[in-house]
């Protein structure tokens, strides 16, 4: 059984045989009440477009496009990953590779991952491997389905994870870690019954955001009110039609830029995920204006700094040359380029902390699934809960500017669209 496939390096016919421009499309395997077998993704661009297949309907596509429209398609079934190649002669190249066998489960349907660890033998070491289990008990346990994950593919009817689907499920619980482990913040307001209130910014398909309001409401049982932006009007009607089927209370999506919104509310919590370069920043300008209680933040695509960077060499900026020091660091672009993510996300680290809040950065995921893999968390250290009015900004208990740019910003001579 197919159970993803991904067309990629499109030919000169994509936009007359497909409609649209396409440069990617994501297909996988889904369990829809209407039938469906396959939901894809289809992106320009600037713009992401889903379509439904029946399994027929895919086998059909990928004949009709698999080589002709993309010249890369790669299609992975439970037992291989099938790679299809076609050069500029049309000349096409078929690669098939076996994968490891599926991970072994429990009764319980509870996933257990799979170590290798060498024996230690009497007089040495035994270069036999042998197998560690380690149980992971997550926040949304696998063997009871839960109806948003379901709704998105990432289970199916059972409460069993789609196997192409785990590194997202994994990346959901993760998640819910960090807001579990803020959620004493909110005592107060939950002994209130208060609706706890979130605003999760560049939401995009709102895994997450689907994720917290179960979460909340169905494990925590607190009553809470969320609230997903995002640019793409296809993604915001797409989420509030999922929110609609599913029945759920107190969630919404809108359509907007983070960097002139105003929510009706002041958030508690704010969100980002992978909001893309000055987004980031526009989020955490927000959450620090409108008196936010905690924010939990992925940034990427820090272009901004790169970009400052990349010219100090060349027109010198506002204030001369890049000190020596530094210039080894900006040699390189893709040492340019990890410089200046880290250069950004520790810089608002510490403008947060100025803004009252303790900053932690803290492991995401694992590398190996996604390189922005930091999370900055901070938390307001007084608590800093606000009894204005909720359709009313807060009271700001700091400046909105730190006192005084840092010393890596003034040395580098950059300046993050959070300082301006």
């Amino acid at each position: 059984m197919i159970l993803s496939v991904t067309l990629s390096k499109p030919a000169g016919e994509v936009e007359k045989k497909l409609g649209q421009p396409y440069q990617k499309i994501k297909i996988r395997a889904v369990n829809t009440a209407d039938g469906a077998s396959y939901a894809a993704e289809m992106f320009t661009k600037t713009q992401v477009f889903h379509q439904k297949f029946s399994e027929s309907e895919l086998e059909e596509f990928l004949k009709e496009n698999s080589g002709v429209t993309f010249k890369n398609v790669v299609t992975r079934t439970d037992t291989e990953e099938i790679t299809l190649l076609t050069n500029k002669k049309g000349k096409t190249t078929e690669l098939h590779k076996k994968l490891a066998a599926p991970v072994v489960e429990c009764e319980q349907s509870e996933r257990i991952e799979t170590t290798r660890v060498k024996k230690l033998k009497a007089g040495g070491f035994d270069t036999t491997c042998g197998l560690l289990n380690h149980r992971k008990n997550y926040l949304l346990q696998e063997g009871s389905p839960v109806p948003f994950l379901v709704l998105l593919g990432i289970m199916n009817d059972e409460g069993k994870v789609i196997s192409s689907r785990y590194d997202k499920f994994r990346q959901i619980n993760r998640f819910l870690e960090f807001i579990d482990d803020i959620l004493p913040e909110f005592a107060d307001k939950t002994a209130a019954s208060q609706p706890l209130r979130i605003a999760d910014f560049g939401c995009g398909k709102s895994y997450l955001t689907f994720a917290v309001h179960y979460f909340l409401t169905e494990i925590r049982h607190i009553k809470c009110e969320i609230e997903g932006l995002d640019l793409k009007e296809e993604v915001i009607k797409y989420c509030n039609d999922m929110a609609q089927k599913l029945n759920l209370k107190g969630l919404v999506f809108h359509t907007g830029n983070i960097a002139d919104y105003s929510g009706a509310h002041s958030p508690d919590i704010v969100i980002t995920l992978h909001a893309c370069d000055t987004a980031t920043d526009y989020a955490l300008k927000y959450a620090v204006e409108r008196g936010a209680r905690a924010i939990l933040s992925v940034p990427c695509c820090q272009h901004q700094i790169n970009t400052q960077l990349q010219t100090r060499g060349k027109a010198g900026g506002a204030t001369g040359q890049v000190p020596a020091d530094f210039e080894p660091l900006l040699k390189w672009g893709i040492i340019r380029e990890k410089f200046s993510s880290l250069v950004t996300d520790a810089l608002r680290g510490e403008w947060l902390e100025q803004q009252g809040y303790k900053v932690q950065m803290l492991e995401f995921i694992d590398m190996e699934h996604t390189p922005k893999n930091i999370l900055i968390r901070a938390v307001k250290k007084n608590g800093g809960f606000d009894t204005a009015s909720p359709t009313q900004p807060p009271c700001k208990t700091a400046s909105s500017k730190p006192t005084q740019p840092p010393s890596l910003m003034s040395s580098l001579g950059i300046k993050p669209e959070i300082f301006k």
